[in-house]
């Protein structure tokens, strides 16, 4: 019964929307290597970064580098850095949450780790609620979750060049549609970071280098395949989705605001991602590749408060009429770090201005030192 409930809310048509996303994009949909493949993991992580409009590929350098830039991870040196966020999307239909932890080895370099879960849970399954004698039964309906998950391991060590850093990340990718469709995937991320001075810094990712791949395998039951095939489907087979490689270029800028003993300073960055699977809507666009910049601003008082701002996402968006405006997303947040604690928060929109959907981002990061030996 709490099911023919849930049928009168606003939620059931949302997630029977989202059922309906889900079994296009996982059943009709599947290129060798379809633009959007593993979108989740572009999401970003860390309120500070989401206040930067996620412009942070040169200038990250705590445990969430290892998500940003493996590089950058070189300057996570204390013993042990652990960074979590949750956050939830569509009035909390969708979930994301992110778990990162670092560890200094010293002059050998720094590991880190990073978890990520995309999921949307309780979605209605409505492909039996029509039985066999052609009547709408309730009781038929049953639940399941389209879960994205993603299991980094990254490395990053000093060069002999002052300044100079390399980095990579191991991805391992699992994704699962309830228990219709699953895959296991693969990918490889390198970077690179340069900080000549205390002042500039530069950086330069790519994500699937070698292009990331997931291996899909369907199990459906000789029912579902009878509406896929009644409804004017084709049934899926196993096979590869492909994700092409991802490069992103990062210059970050920062100046102290007066004297260096008043602790006041500002940091810009700039940041330009380039995908290589086609036509984007993005600020320049070709049927090659893709450019999207993104850009922040952080005021900050010594370690302790950080005032943050930046746009991302300027694209066209084109309204009911027909007519087509251009369009960013905005972002602001605010971070507090007291000793080896930081808190961190952003507000964003997700899609457009019309749409208005905006969230609340918050994120946590601990530093610890090695505990001393008794």
């Amino acid at each position: 019964m709490p099911l023919k409930k849930s049928l009168r809310g606003p939620k059931f048509y949302m997630k029977y929307l989202i059922l309906s996303l889900v079994l296009v994009q996982f059943f009709c949909l599947r290129a060798q290597a379809p633009k959007y493949s593993n979108e989740f993991l572009h999401l970003g992580v860390g309120a500070n970064a989401f206040a930067l409009g996620n412009a942070v590929v040169a200038s990250s350098e705590d445990v969430s580098a290892a998500y940003w830039n493996p590089a950058g991870l070189t300057g996570a040196t204390e013993w042990l850095q652990v960074s979590a966020m949750h956050s939830e999307y569509f009035a909390g239909i969708a979930k994301y949450d992110y778990v990162g932890v670092s560890h200094s080895l010293g002059k050998k370099g720094v590991l880190g780790f990073t978890f990520l879960r995309f999921g949307v849970d309780d979605i209605p399954n409505t492909t039996q609620l029509i039985d066999n004698d052609g009547r709408i039964n309730y009781d038929n309906i049953t639940t399941f979750t389209a879960g994205d998950y993603a299991f980094m391991g990254s490395y990053a060590k000093a060069m002999a060049l002052p300044g100079l850093s390399l980095g990579g990340t191991v991805k391992v990718i699992h994704r699962r549609v309830g228990d219709f469709a699953k895959s296991w995937g693969f990918g490889l991320d390198a970077g690179l970071k340069y900080r000549p001075n205390s002042h500039w810094k530069f950086g330069l990712v790519a994500r699937d280098a070698t292009s990331t791949f997931n291996a899909w395998i369907f199990n459906l039951s000789q029912d579902m395949q009878q509406v896929f095939l009644s409804t004017g489907n084709d049934i899926p087979t196993n096979g590869l989705e492909l994700s092409l490689p991802r490069f992103i270029a990062g210059v970050a800028y920062t100046h102290s605001i007066g004297s260096e003993e008043k602790g006041f300073s500002i940091a810009a960055e700039l940041d330009i991602d380039a995908t290589t699977d086609g036509m984007r809507n993005t600020l320049i666009k070709s049927n090659t590749f893709s450019l999207d910049p993104h850009m922040g601003v952080q005021v900050s008082y010594k370690e302790l408060v950080h005032v943050r701002g930046g746009v991302s996402s300027i694209q066209q968006f084109q309204a009911i009429d027909g007519t087509k405006d251009w369009g960013v997303q905005p972002n602001l947040g605010l971070g507090i770090g007291i000793k080896g604690f930081n808190l961190d928060y952003a507000f964003t929109r997700l899609g457009a201005a019309e749409a208005g959907y905006y969230t609340h981002v918050f994120s946590l990061k601990f530093r610890l030192t090695q505990p001393k030996k008794k």
